[in-house]
């Protein structure tokens, strides 16, 4: 099944080709082995957390910008200067 999103086709698994050092990928699979994982299963997971960050921020941002909408506030009328706010006693 093919999915349209923006443009790009999407099938469902997409394979990414990385360039990266040799020394970095023998130290990242020597940690993947450690964590009963494989180096693209590193990569999977890493893109994942860093997509449901991004999912939080927004959601996040989206609560706040509402309760700036509908939080209101009312302190009176101001009665003082700026002279008589700093001044010290």
């Amino acid at each position: 099944m093919m999915l349209r999103n923006k443009g790009f086709p999407y099938y469902g698994c997409m394979n990414v080709t990385l360039s990266l050092d040799d020394d970095l990928v023998k130290k990242v699979r020597k940690i993947a082995v450690d964590r009963d994982t494989t180096l693209t299963g590193m990569v999977r997971e890493y893109l994942k957390q860093v997509a449901a960050e991004e999912t939080t921020k927004r959601r996040q941002l989206a609560a706040l910008e509402k309760s700036f909408r509908e939080i209101q506030v009312r302190i009176g009328k101001t009665k003082w200067t700026r002279e008589e706010l700093h001044e010290r006693r």
